[in-house]
């Protein structure tokens, strides 16, 4: 039996990917280390989302060819990006998106100096398989492949093709098992997961109406949906998102404060029902946490168009926001788009961004301070600390000379930066 080094770059899809990985590996009789120099095969599970990213992906490749490791590439790269990583080295083998639970098999034949080439779309749905959890009381429950959405700037959905939504019986059953099993959070991922059920006549809300039944005690996080499919549903989501099962706290990227650039990037809604969904989400539960994406640089965005996306952010105030400067991705239609931005500009433009939004979220945070309550703590933080979550999916920092994970704590919030609480207990 082998001995295998995993490396996961990019989402909490990604992450469940290599999860389950680790899970079949170890069934079939293999062994995961955690040092790639220990290992007979090193497996480096890919994201190619930004262009930083896959210079990160394609040094850890380089420097792991050079430990002379034979190497499986798996996730988004393989599928769009092959022969970028063949000139890296032509005895790279690959195991894309769709060919998860073929792992064990491509280990076995890469091992025996086999080449593995297992890419190309198809259905396979990623639930109910045997997983090494990174985080033992989080399950990463994936419950749809791909989109329906046709933006101009993204690869992903080049690698990951259309909307392929998972059985709702098969969801359910794997949130049943994971709650037995200890887990206290679920986190619903996907790449839109308000566009869940497009392809098969049902919709998220009625796969969270059956989940919210379960008796057990845990909390479901929501993943991230586009602004355009959540609209769809957003009466009875909220009516849902009521419930204590459910994290007051949603992901919608906007990318851009201007309509002018929103259509550029093909996203199928403006600014005004942006601010709608937001208005009406505060206003039945004022608590939320919202966090909303920003791109800056699109390609022909001038300064005023930018400024529009700074107001914007002033006027929702969003909790989280995620800040990225547009780089062009091959296949894509913007990478072919004329008048970029320089990356002077763009850089320029996210630091200025950066700056307004955390004057906002110190300020958001600052509402918190007395507040009390209790937190599932989730994570072990840095000396003698331990981060957990409140029902807003606000992270919360308490020291503790003992393990607290997975434990309720009833808290009292005493100090609020831009971006954490600090908590005693009470």
């Amino acid at each position: 039996m082998a001995k295998i080094f995993i490396k996961t770059f990019g989402c909490s899809a990604n992450y469940n990917n290599s999860e389950i990985m680790e899970g079949l590996l170890i069934k079939a009789g293999h062994y995961v280390v955690k040092e790639p120099k220990d290992s007979d095969l090193i497996i480096v599970n890919t994201c190619t989302v930004k262009l930083p990213t896959e210079n990160k992906v394609k040094n850890n490749i380089r420097d792991f060819l050079k430990l002379n490791k034979k190497i499986i590439v798996a996730g988004c790269m393989p599928e769009v990006q092959k022969d970028t990583l063949k000139k890296i080295s032509p005895q790279l083998s690959f195991v894309g998106v769709y060919h998860t639970k073929e792992i064990t098999k491509a280990v076995d034949k890469v091992i025996n100096r086999y080449f593995v080439d297992l890419t190309g779309k198809r259905d396979e749905t990623k639930l109910n398989l045997p997983v090494k959890r990174k985080n033992k009381i989080i399950q990463i429950i994936q419950i749809s492949e791909g989109c329906n959405g046709i933006c101009t700037y993204c690869i992903v959905r080049l690698a990951k093709g259309k909307l392929f939504s998972y059985p709702e019986k098969d969801i359910v059953k794997q949130v049943r098992s994971a709650v037995k099993d200890g887990c206290g959070e679920i986190w619903l991922t996907s790449q839109d997961t308000a566009a869940y059920g497009q392809d098969k006549n049902i919709d998220l809300v009625s796969l969270l109406r059956k989940i919210v039944l379960i008796k057990e005690d845990f909390m479901v996080r929501i993943g991230m949906m586009d602004p355009n499919n959540l609209i769809l549903i957003l009466d009875d989501l909220i009516t849902l998102m009521k419930s204590e099962k459910i994290f007051k706290f949603l992901h919608i990227p906007i990318q851009s404060g201007n309509n002018e650039i929103l259509k550029k990037m093909k996203r199928p809604y403006n600014t005004n029902q942006f601010k709608k969904i937001i208005k009406k989400l505060r206003k039945e539960i004022p608590e939320i946490t919202i966090s909303t994406d920003m791109i800056c640089g699109f390609p022909g965005e001038t300064e005023e168009q930018f400024n529009d996306s700074i107001k914007l952010i002033k006027e929702i105030k969003p909790d989280v926001l995620n800040i990225s400067r547009f780089w062009p991705r091959p296949g894509t239609e913007a990478a072919l788009m004329k008048n970029r931005v320089h990356g002077r500009i763009t850089k320029k433009r996210s630091q200025i961004l950066t700056r307004e939004f955390n004057k906002i979220c110190t300020k958001r945070n600052k509402k918190w301070l007395k507040w009390q309550g209790d937190i599932l703590v989730d994570e072990k933080g840095q000396k003698g600390s331990f981060i957990g979550r409140n029902y807003c999916y606000k992270p919360v920092v308490i020291k503790s000379e003992n393990n607290l994970i997975g434990k309720n704590v009833n808290v009292k919030i005493t100090k609020a930066t831009n971006h954490t609480l600090y908590g005693i207990r009470i």
